[in-house]
């Protein structure tokens, strides 16, 4: 059965659940949803019950994610932006696209791809009052689904037909999905091709810098860079006892810096918090091209932390606040 009709028989549960599902963060089609939702109001369907069902869900979730910013701070964030590839600049994009802009970043959020999960737990996060962010969080979510609603119910005859369509040409659905999962695997044997030039940067395991360090004789000079790609700090946040902040995306201007302190004997060893180690791999390769040898710490700050590594918090003038909305 199509979308349309499974919304005709079972609307008003099936667009709550998606639109509460889409506003915690879980990719499902929502605005999709609504054209079909629209679209089968002209049947058993009232429109005003499916806006106000539609956006009560939207707003549960999205309230739900303002306080588990707000008392979780980057935490939930982070663990919404663990499948990127680079959590902390995840969040700082985010982050910094919501604080230009101000509050009503809530009134058009939910438009914007991969804003719209993160705008509630970010408001929460910058101690955006809480009455602040429902009376805009909720004008922004009535905007969103009514445009959507009003498109599917205008053009429900169209919708219609391209689902008819969409139903008799399955063949042709298939060979489009067959293309795009091609072009996936294409993209991503580049990905692998392009990834080759970091084969020769050296890791280390958590356990043997930790061994490491306690066998370095005083007169050996080691350096342990931090090179998460964020531009703050949450308060509180811990780093490897002794290490520096290289600022990954000023790594020449860093690199000057760095000379400083380094010798021909020196250690240089770099962590991070991305999967598969991104950033921290990808500074050891710019280090290598200026003749700088670097080790990445395999597993970065977890798995130091998981070999019970010495920590320290981040000293106060390394922390950059984003300003809070009081």
């Amino acid at each position: 059965m199509d979308l349309i009709g499974i919304i005709t028989q079972h609307g008003y549960a099936v667009t709550a659940t998606v639109l509460f599902l889409a506003a915690v963060g879980v990719p499902v089609p929502m605005s999709i949803t609504l054209l079909a939702a629209g679209a089968a109001a002209h049947g058993n369907l009232h429109l005003g019950i499916v806006l106000l069902v539609a956006t009560l869900a939207a707003l549960l979730g999205d309230t739900f994610l303002y306080f588990g910013g707000r008392y979780t701070g980057w935490w939930l964030l982070a663990w919404m932006c663990r499948v990127s590839v680079n959590p902390e600049g995840c969040i700082f994009t985010s982050a910094g696209y919501f604080y230009r802009r101000g509050p009503k970043t809530l009134l058009f959020a939910k438009f914007v791809p991969g804003l719209g999960a993160m705008a509630a737990p970010l408001a929460g996060s910058l101690n955006m009052r809480f009455m602040r962010f429902f009376r805009l969080d909720a004008s922004g979510t009535v905007l969103y689904c009514s445009a959507w609603l009003a498109i599917g119910y205008v053009f429900s005859h169209f919708i219609r037909e391209i689902a008819a369509w969409t139903a008799r040409a399955g063949h042709m659905l298939l060979a489009a999905v067959l293309v795009l999962v091609l072009g996936y695997a294409g993209a991503l044997i580049v990905f692998t091709m392009r990834a080759r030039r970091y084969k020769t940067i050296e890791k280390i395991t958590a356990e043997g810098l930790y061994e490491r360090l306690q066998a370095l004789t005083p007169d050996r000079l080691v350096i342990i860079a931090d090179v998460r790609s964020h531009g703050y700090y949450d308060p509180g946040m811990q780093r490897i006892k002794n290490s520096i902040r290289v600022e990954p995306n000023r790594l020449k201007e860093e690199l000057i810096a760095l000379r400083e302190f380094m010798a021909p004997e020196c250690e240089v060893y770099l962590y991070c918090s991305c999967i598969r180690d991104t950033t921290s791999v990808r500074v050891a390769h710019m280090l290598q091209q200026e003749n700088c040898h670097a080790q990445v710490i395999d597993g970065g700050i977890k798995a130091w932390i998981k070999a019970g590594g010495d920590l320290e918090l981040v000293p106060e003038s390394d922390i950059h606040h984003l300003p809070r909305f009081e």
